[in-house]
Formats: structure tokens, sequence, C-alpha cells
């Protein structure tokens, strides 16, 4: 169940389901310069490291 909540906060805000999971690590900084960049692929890479872990 709570990484269904982790993918639904993905979804609205991709840095912050990633912090969630990994912290302030290089998989955020990725992640929010994904998200910067175009908003879709901040999601897919913030789903893909929720569930990877």
């Amino acid at each position: 169940m709570a990484d269904f909540i982790r993918i639904l906060i993905a979804i609205l805000l991709p840095p912050l389901g990633v912090f969630l999971e990994v912290g302030l690590g290089k998989h955020f900084w990725i992640n929010l310069l994904l998200t910067l960049l175009g908003y879709i692929p901040g999601i897919v890479h913030a789903v893909w490291v929720i569930a990877k872990h």
C-alpha cells in the first residue's frame, strides 16, 4: 500500500516521490532535471525508481 501512495505522489510531483523513496541521492537530482525538462519523463523515472526499490 505504501508503494501505491508513493506512485500517486510521483504522478503529482515526481521529485517528491523519488525523495520519499531514496532521499537526496543521484536519482532525486536526475528526476528533478527530467521533471524540469519535461513532466512526463520525470513521472516515468519516478515510477521506475519506486518500482525498482
